[in-house]
């Protein structure tokens, strides 16, 4: 009984190591090009480029995990994560595996500060990971691809449909995008599935 469960333990530990090494795979960077504004000085002394490098590392491991990336393989190849903080408009955006955190909303942001900006780290790292179909996702409209929460919601619904549905046409859009994706993982067109959405949910 002791070796069997010596065995299982030694187990735990060794995909624990296996994870983090491949999390420490990729590179976090963080650099404050704000420093001495408002925004600048604020994330200096209530957030930290340390506490923003270990969210980084812990965000990227949450959404490998989601999307069921369990090797470099799977993923994007994103060598280095870099954030900066600079004066800008906005809250954050991502472009090719770099995140821009706004000094200006840090500045003004009047919640727990650190809270909000995790959450925006979180959500900028997704863009990172994310497959973008080569870049031939899907754009803009007044349909379920017109995007952020209309498409959220959409896909949320597909996803009750199939488990897991979500991170499989992630994986699907490693190599490009198609409509057809949907008929292959529901058995439904996109535009059926849309309809039906609508008819369940629309007002």
């Amino acid at each position: 009984m002791a070796h069997h469960l010596i065995f299982i333990l030694s187990s735990l530990v060794l995909t624990t190591l296996v994870a983090l090494q491949e999390t420490h795979a990729v590179q976090y960077e963080v650099t404050n090009d704000a420093a001495g504004t408002p925004g600048g000085t604020r994330f200096e002394n209530e957030i930290g480029v340390e506490y923003s490098r270990r969210t980084l590392e812990s965000a990227s491991a949450f959404i490998w995990q989601i999307f069921g990336q369990f090797t470099e393989a799977d993923r994007r190849n994103v060598p280095i994560v870099k954030m900066f903080v600079r004066t800008l408009d906005g809250v954050a955006y991502a472009s090719n595996g770099e995140i821009h955190v706004s000094a200006n909303y840090i500045a003004g942001y009047s919640g727990d500060v650190i809270r909000e900006i995790t959450g925006a780290l979180y959500h900028e790292a997704t863009h990172v990971w994310q497959w973008n179909g080569n870049g031939n996702a899907p754009g803009g409209g007044n349909r379920w691809d017109e995007g952020y929460d209309v498409t959220a919601q959409f896909l949320d619904y597909c996803n009750s449909l199939r488990d897991g549905f979500v991170a499989e046409l992630n994986n699907k859009m490693s190599t490009g995008y198609s409509n057809n994706f949907f008929v292959e993982l529901l058995g439904k067109t996109v535009d059926q599935l849309w309809s039906e959405y609508k008819a369940n949910y629309g007002n």
